[in-house]
């Protein structure tokens, strides 16, 4: 890992998000792309002289506010590049990622209402949805933020196999120590311990070429929905990070359905990580 984009808006979150990218990038010996996206209009990035003018006056603005953020002592000894780009939609960020050869994306995120709030209807769930490289979404204030120790959630079709893979060469550099789940929901989506044995089998036979080392590894938790498996399993297992796949356009939706109890909100302060399948 070289590289680490953070987007910056120059609040709490993106605060949230840098203090991360400074721990990772530290233990990786890696540069961290401080990225901020003004947004201008294209009627007034094609106007005339006095438009101009006051597009130089607000990236120079920007300028002055990077100053003064990147001024932490958490950031000291690594190579910061901050980056001004005027883009209408966050979308862009997966472009710019591979323009500056990325190889995650850390992000803060405004989510107050769940987990799949998280990002749904956000910039965050954008960026997400869009990126063909990891992105770790951080919701608070981390304390203590470590990559010691994952929960990696899947349903274990073999059509996940490349995203399983990728997250496991992610959490390699780590050393992360990774829970594999399945969460069994119940009526139709319910399947029996036979259905479920030749299902990891195939998967893992597939994404771990031949030996099935890590069968046994993979837990099975019932619940009544993805989303409260998840974190009722994550709060169990005291794990510090939550591993998912998202599905290209189709975002976090396909994935995680059903209301969210209040319980679940007051734990979603976990960090997230997504792997685009």
């Amino acid at each position: 890992m070289k590289k680490i984009l953070v987007p910056i808006d120059f609040s709490e979150c993106s605060a949230n998000a840098l203090k991360v990218a400074a721990s990772v990038a530290k233990k990786q010996d890696a540069d961290i792309i401080a990225l901020h996206m003004i947004g201008l209009s294209e009627a007034m990035s094609i106007g005339g002289a006095k438009e101009e003018y006051e597009i130089m006056h607000y990236i120079k603005l920007v300028e002055r506010r990077f100053q003064e953020f990147l001024d932490k002592d958490y950031l000291e000894g690594i190579n910061i590049t901050d980056t001004v780009y005027n883009y209408q939609n966050f979308t862009a960020i997966n472009d710019i990622a591979k323009e500056h050869n990325a190889s995650l994306i850390i992000m803060g995120s405004h989510g107050t209402s769940g987990f799949n709030e998280m990002f749904v209807g956000s910039n965050t769930e954008k960026v997400v949805r869009t990126s063909d490289i990891p992105v770790l979404v951080i919701k608070g204030e981390p304390k203590d933020f470590t990559l010691e120790h994952a929960v990696f959630v899947s349903d274990f079709n073999t059509k996940s196999v490349n995203v399983y893979k990728r997250a496991m060469e992610f959490f390699d550099l780590f050393n992360t120590k990774v829970e594999l789940i399945y969460i069994n929901l119940p009526a139709d989506k319910f399947r029996s311990d036979k259905q479920l044995k030749k299902r990891f089998r195939d998967f893992m036979e597939e994404a771990e070429d031949g030996r099935i080392d890590r069968l046994d590894d993979i837990v099975i938790y019932n619940d009544y929905s993805v989303e409260s498996g998840v974190f009722n399993y994550s709060e169990t297992s005291r794990a510090s990070l939550i591993a998912i796949p998202t599905h290209g356009r189709r975002g976090l939706a396909h994935f995680f359905s059903g209301s969210i109890g209040e319980d679940i909100v007051n734990r979603s302060d976990i960090p997230v990580i997504t792997f685009k399948i």
